[in-house]
């Protein structure tokens, strides 16, 4: 499990990398000064949380069983509010129709907060 979530914290700051580039020039010509700050704040959170899963995924502080709740949370948040930051932000220029993800974000945003809140949670419960 500790492998899986390392890859994946890899994988997201990877990404976080590239989106971030692709949005500080390509995006920067076709996308609003609000589209484009939106599309910065997926970027920021997916880096983040890469950071973060780098960090559940090396500690001893917490058991298997509950970094892999963790792991998921963060993941299914990630992809949620991210994920749907990303399609929203550039559908003027992709022409996907994705106005039915705007409750998406929140959802995702939830699962970051019970991510962060459950680590806090079995940080302060450890004996």
């Amino acid at each position: 499990m500790e492998k899986k979530i390392l890859v994946v914290a890899a994988t997201f700051g990877f990404f976080a990398i590239i989106l971030g580039a692709f949005g500080a020039h390509a995006l920067k010509k076709v996308l609003t000064l609000d589209q484009l700050t939106s599309f910065e704040t997926g970027v920021k959170y997916q880096m983040y949380h890469a950071l973060f899963l780098l960090f559940v995924g090396t500690t001893s502080l917490v058991t298997i069983k509950d970094k892999e709740i963790i792991f998921y949370f963060t993941l299914i948040g990630v992809l949620f509010f991210s994920g749907s930051i990303y399609l929203l932000t550039t559908s003027s220029i992709t022409s996907i129709k994705s106005k039915f993800l705007g409750p998406i974000t929140p959802i995702g945003g939830l699962f970051l907060i019970a991510a962060w809140g459950m680590l806090t949670y079995k940080l302060l419960t450890k004996k």
